[in-house]
């Protein structure tokens, strides 16, 4: 029985055989969340199939002809009984509309196709209302907590974004294509509607935007995906925001205290970082390789914003720095790494830096009352220290080893810098001495050294001995004896051996009237010395074969002169 069923009647029919009084309408198919039913006015979209109610028979179809199709709602562009019938439906509802003869074509039909009389049901599938009071709809799905700027007119926008019909179609999609939809906000570069949507929001913010037909393609549609007349349902998430006017921002998150120095234009410097879009995606990080990124500024070698964002700072400083993309990598990005017309967000953390025309600084931090005699090259000190990076970072200390340090001044046996700090020290004195990479392990860096750091050293001298000139194994504190060999040759016997010779050299030492070659035992020097002057290898030292090392230094200046 067709009164039956779920059924709406629009007017009390009567149950018994006979016409209908008024237009049936059979809600079969209704969607759980209806936000918006026809009304008198509106414009919807819909697809039909419509039947004669006798015998079934079809007699015109929307879908026959590929096309939904468009009117208004209650104003007489429809026959009476649909204009009643699509009232209160909801989009993606499905109806049965049974119309009879006074509501449709009446007595008359119409063009061959419906004869007189004819009751007509009409299956209808609701894909879109809109109205021409409609604005633009935005809805916020989410936020992020703190926004510091919002989309404005005339700025570049990067945005994620799914797009469906309002029936819930998609006909597009930036996630589909793995990459944003690139463009200038509020310049009519989009459709009017998602220029107006897309203004104000944050990055990370996430929106549902409905717009109108009018507002979006209109009349015309948009190729094969977006029909004629139809709502557009975006869900857009916002990725960069940035104006062509915009320069480097700059957030200082952490200064140290006493700050004595900042980098300018040429000075070299290790920091790490980390780079992160705007919406908080990672795309490097210095930490993630364990190691600085090292180079000069102010001279082009990095992107032009972290180029300017690297002057004056300070060791230890940590700088957030945001650089729009005309001072990055712009419209053409980096590699599979960085997208078109991205904005980068740095993290940094300054370790150290330095100018290639620093020198060794020196700090006394402790210093003797009495202090009568200094270190000077070629003495042999004897030394406690502490090695540390700029940020405090120990790398190495003497403490560690089990015999103190000790090194012979001028003699290459530790870095210029250290060398440099270790003269005219007084025993006792204590010193910080900052050692630029040029006067340490350079470029390359050493072991547990990283490649152009600034080593700090924290010094305390101990000892030392003072020393003799480089190829000296002994000098004399005083004039030597006019005859030296007679001097040498104790028993008069005119050869001097090894013992004989030995004895004299440690005299000379204990009257302080010579001084042997630090760092080394009198046995030793002895014999070196002793090899020296035998120049037969006879065992014993003659009148001829002794010379001083300065009369041996001429006779082979003299001859590298006849050489030449």
């Amino acid at each position: 029985d067709r009164c039956l069923g779920l059924v709406l009647l629009l007017q009390a029919v009567s149950c018994s055989p006979g016409p209908l009084v008024d237009v049936l309408v059979d809600r079969y198919d209704v969607p759980k969340v209806c936000p918006r039913e026809v009304r008198t006015e509106d414009f919807i979209r819909y697809h039909f199939n419509g039947t004669f109610y006798d015998d079934g028979r079809k007699f015109d179809s929307s879908y026959d002809r590929g096309k939904a199709f468009i009117s208004q709602v209650g104003l007489g562009r429809l026959i009476t009984g649909m204009d009643r019938g699509l009232q209160g439906m909801c989009v993606n509802e499905r109806r049965r509309i049974t119309v009879p003869p006074h509501l449709a074509y009446g007595s008359i039909g119409t063009g061959g196709v419906v004869p007189p009389d004819a009751t007509l049901v009409y299956d209808v599938l609701l894909l879109d209302i809109w109205n021409t009071e409609d604005k633009v709809q935005i809805r916020t799905i989410s936020k992020p907590a703190s926004c510091s700027r919002s989309t404005a007119a005339t700025d570049f926008i990067r945005y994620h974004y799914n797009g469906t019909l309002l029936s819930g179609e998609t006909f597009d999609s930036s996630y589909a294509r793995n990459s944003t939809y690139d463009t200038y906000l509020g310049q009519g570069d989009l459709i009017k509607g998602l220029d107006e949507g897309l203004l104000g929001m944050c990055v990370g913010e996430r929106r549902v935007i409905i717009i109108p037909p009018f507002l979006a393609y209109g009349e015309n549609g948009n190729g094969t995906k977006v029909p004629p007349q139809a709502t557009l349902v975006i869900q857009a998430l916002m990725v960069d925001v940035f104006n062509p006017k915009d320069d480097v921002i700059v957030a200082v998150k952490e200064a140290p205290e006493g700050c004595t120095r900042r980098t300018v234009a040429g000075d070299y410097i290790r920091y790490h970082y980390n780079g992160t879009f705007q919406d908080g995606t990672p795309f490097d990080s210095s930490y993630q390789r364990n190691s600085t990124y090292n180079t000069y500024i102010g001279m082009g070698y990095v992107i032009p914003g972290v180029d300017q964002a690297l002057l004056g700072v300070c060791f230890g400083e940590r700088r957030r720095v945001t650089v729009p993309p005309h001072l990055a990598y712009g419209e053409q990005g980096a590699g599979d790494v960085i997208p078109p017309s991205a904005v980068l967000v740095f993290d940094i953390h300054v370790i150290d830096f330095h100018n290639p025309n620093d020198k060794v600084e020196i700090q006394v931090t402790y210093k003797p009352e009495v202090c009568n005699n200094t270190t000077a090259v070629n003495d042999l000190v004897r030394y406690n220290y502490n090695c540390s990076l700029v940020d405090g970072t120990l790398l190495f200390s003497s403490h560690d080893y089990e015999n103190i340090q000790d090194a012979v001044l001028g003699a290459d046996k530790v870095i210029d810098g250290l060398d440099e700090g270790l003269r005219d020290m007084c025993v006792g004195e204590k010193r910080l001495v900052t050692v630029p990479p040029h006067f340490g392990h350079g470029e390359k860096g050493g072991a547990g050294v990283p490649s152009s750091a600034v080593l700090v050293f924290d010094i305390e001298l101990v000892s030392f001995e003072k020393g003799v000139p480089p190829g000296y194994m002994f000098v004399w504190l005083e004039d030597s004896p006019a005859d030296l060999f007679d001097a040498l040759d104790a028993n008069k016997n005119g050869e001097v051996p090894q013992e004989e010779f030995g004895d004299f050299i440690k005299l000379q030492v204990a009257e302080g009237k010579g001084r042997i070659r630090p760092g080394q035992t009198m046995e030793q020097v002895v014999t070196e010395m002793f090899k020296n002057q035998d120049r037969n290898k006879d065992g014993v030292i003659k009148a001829e074969e002794l010379k001083l090392k300065v009369e041996e230094d001429k006779e082979r200046e003299h001859a590298r002169h006849e050489e030449l």
